[in-house]
């Protein structure tokens, strides 16, 4: 047995799920239990920092199999659970959404019950101290006009793509749980992250591996569509903070507070770029920037109030948006060998389309 708290990682081989297992390792005072279904999106190699601490073990599992859950649970003698396994991918939902609705709320229901039979099989201070953080998406808000507003915790839900209608979902069957059966629950929902290991099919790492190569860039619409950035490295932090000291019950919105446009995103890129490695094709790589039909629904502009979080919670972010954008240019200079097989395998006969979450 370990006097370390037993923290059991749902989605630990994707783009955040990796964040937080590596943040928690390293602070020296978690045992992590990392479960993955290992679908496409699903990297082992993202772990490899921590793959040799004994304080680190991964079940491949799907949060679909509740016998599975369980086994997990028991065995490993789980104290919180950090659910982030999910289907993400806004133009995937919009192609397909069944598998949306599969693992992102069926998937989520089977954990709860799972998670309530082991909280309830608890003792004293165990029992005391269980939690289940439900790491969620500021997608299910809906939009805001491109000139006012910003989400709260209070915001009425008001999801535009399969993939937000099944986060909203998900988020609703978290509370009914503690609602109902008293499961001590709580949540989270995030702006768009971005920064190492970002699975290729997302905005910033398709832009960055696209304008390296010197292939076009699409940018659906205008590329007027607004987001608000955040830190990989600086939501992990977040979602440590909200699984230990958040109050049963409550949901803290994380944000970065750094709302750019599309388009601005984009410029940046391949001006960074373009002083790292100068282009060869092209004078400069925004002469790369394609823009192309809009998606069905695109949401206007995300805006996060994270204010909550900092005054309730004390965190805050380390990581300007500046800063983190050039210091992920860099690491994807640096480790081809990471996102090289991805780029070839994965998306083999695979549309690359363009994405804002």
């Amino acid at each position: 047995m370990t006097d370390k708290t037993v923290v059991m990682v749902t989605g630990g081989a994707g783009f955040i799920g990796s964040a937080v297992c590596r943040h928690l390792i390293a602070q020296g005072t978690f045992r992590v239990v990392n479960v993955d279904k290992l679908t496409y999106s699903g990297c082992l190699a993202s772990l490899a920092p921590i793959d040799t601490s004994p304080d680190y073990v991964f079940h491949q599992a799907d949060i679909c199999d509740g016998e599975a859950m369980r086994r997990i649970l028991a065995s490993e003698g789980v104290d919180r659970i950090m659910h982030l396994a999910a289907e993400s991918h806004v133009d995937r939902s919009i192609d397909g959404p069944g598998v949306f609705v599969e693992t992102n709320v069926v998937g989520t229901v089977t954990l709860l019950q799972a998670a309530l039979d082991h909280w309830r099989s608890l003792e004293g201070n165990k029992k005391e101290a269980f939690r289940f953080h439900h790491i969620s998406t500021d997608e299910v808000f809906g939009d805001l006009p491109f000139d006012s507003g910003i989400f709260t915790e209070e915001t009425s839900y008001k999801p535009s793509s399969p993939y937000s209608a099944s986060k909203a979902a998900s988020d609703h069957f978290v509370r009914a749980w503690n609602h109902t059966y008293g499961l001590p629950v709580v949540l989270s929902n995030c702006s768009n992250n971005y920064g190492p290991y970002h699975f290729p099919e997302k905005l910033i790492p398709l832009v960055i591996l696209n304008a390296l190569e010197e292939k076009p860039l699409p940018v659906y619409g205008k590329g007027e569509n607004i987001r608000d950035w955040l830190y990989v490295e600086d939501h992990a932090s977040a979602l440590a903070t909200i699984m230990m000291q958040g109050k049963v019950g409550e949901s803290y919105n994380v944000g970065g507070e750094a709302e750019r446009t599309n388009l601005e995103v984009v410029e940046t890129i391949c001006d960074l770029l373009d002083a790292r490695v100068p282009p060869m094709s092209v004078k400069s790589r925004r002469d790369l920037i394609t823009f192309v039909t809009d998606r069905p629904g695109h949401d206007r502009r995300y805006a996060i109030d994270c204010s909550k979080l900092k005054a309730e919670l004390g965190w805050t972010q380390t990581v300007d948006f500046d800063a983190g954008l050039a210091r992920t240019i860099d690491w994807y200079l640096t480790n081809e060998d990471w996102w090289a097989p991805l780029r070839a395998a994965r998306y083999a006969g695979e549309r690359l389309g363009t994405t804002t979450k």
